[in-house]
Order: C-alpha cells, then structure tokens, then sequence
C-alpha cells in the first residue's frame, strides 16, 4: 500500500519522488504543500494536497512523510515543515542510496537525504534532516548535525565537527579535526583549515579572466 507523503512540489521534491520509487521500501502515496504554493491538484501524476488538511486523507497512523525542501533560509525553512511535520504526529523516513558506500555503524537520523557515490567512512555521525546530494566524501569520525545541506563533491576530513544549520558548496573542502560553527555557509570550491564563527560565509578568490584569447594558447 502507498505509505509515502513527499513535503514539496519542486525539483528536490521531484528528486525524491525519483529516488524513493526506484531505490527503496517506500511508494509514494501524495505530495502536500502549503495553501499559498497549491496551484494544481496533481505532481508527478499523483494527487497534491493542502498541507493543512494532510491529516484527514493520509493520517500519520498509517503514512510516513518526507519533507523534501531545499536549502533556502540556511536549511530553516525545511527544517521548520520538518518539525511541523513531527507535530502532526508523522514518521520521517531518510532515504540513503544503495549506490553509496556507508561503512560507519551509526544510523542516519531522520528525513535524511543522501544521494549516490557518497563516501561515508566508518564512525560517522549524521543528525536529523540532513542532505548530502552526490559525490562527497566523509571521512572517519565526522559529526554532521542537525539541518545542513552539502552539495556535491565536498571533502569533509576526519574527526570534523559540522554544526547546525550549515551550507557547504560544491568542490569545498574541509581539513581535519576542525569545528563549522552553526549557520556556515561555504561557497563552492572554499578551503577551510580552521574553525569558522557562527553564521560566517566563506568565499573564496574566483577565476580571472586572462587577457589572451583560447586561440592565442599553445596547448
């Protein structure tokens, strides 16, 4: 029997419907969204229903629900339907793929979101609501907690501790034994090699564009 309930009607929540249908126990039953970003009655050919009527057609006694939003607002916006969602009375499921290697012991947290070719060694720790879209490395005895969004390609070293209500861009790179404070954001292809403060953003220098012409390089 349909048992799923997907929180979104755009691309993550797409994603979701994707990977869920092909690659685990779960059929997804419906899709809900709040009032004002209810424009049609159907996503994905399935039924798209008021997130303030949800209970009455799929009550959480006999639906699980995943709450597939992205990273707007430092992950706060998924992380209050999240909670929301808990209220109701529902069960979050996470979804990890079985194309990614997960050697650590510790069980994900729920409605986590981890995609293909993650590399996830072992005594890893990763909290509630977490995504790691695909193609990153996490080395041994990382910690990931609560409500952070990694991108693809990201190199998180060992013994790293990334706090709440993180972003990390694509192609960053953390060094070992570090601390992200709560609420980094790190853009794409930034180096860390210490601690971060809490809500800092991290750029780093961009490519320049040379005064020659591609047809003026000798390859």
């Amino acid at each position: 029997m349909s048992d799923l309930l997907i929180v979104g009607s755009g691309v993550t929540a797409r994603m979701a419907h994707y990977y869920f249908t092909r690659d685990s126990e779960h059929t997804v039953a419906a899709f809900t969204v709040d009032h004002e970003y209810l424009t049609s009655n159907s996503f994905q050919g399935l039924p798209l229903i008021d997130f303030d009527e949800v209970t009455k057609s799929y009550p959480p006694d006999r639906y699980s629900m995943f709450v597939a939003l992205g990273y707007a607002k430092m992950n706060k916006l998924r992380a209050a339907k999240y909670y929301q969602a808990k209220e109701l009375g529902y069960q979050l499921v996470s979804y990890v793929s079985s194309k990614c290697t997960f050697l650590t012991d510790n069980p994900v947290g729920d409605n986590c979101f981890i995609l293909e070719d993650n590399t996830i060694q072992p005594f890893v720790k990763i909290g509630n609501d977490v995504t790691l879209w695909s193609g990153n490395h996490i080395g041994h005895d990382v910690v990931i907690e609560d409500h952070c969004f990694l991108t693809s390609h990201v190199v998180v070293s060992g013994f790293t501790h990334i706090k709440a209500y993180c972003f990390l861009g694509v192609n960053s790179t953390l060094r070992n034994a570090i601390t992200i404070a709560p609420e980094t954001l790190i853009g794409a292809g930034a180096i860390i090699m210490k601690d971060t403060v809490d809500q800092g953003v991290y750029l780093p220098e961009r490519a320049r564009l040379f005064e020659k012409k591609s047809s003026e390089i000798d390859l």
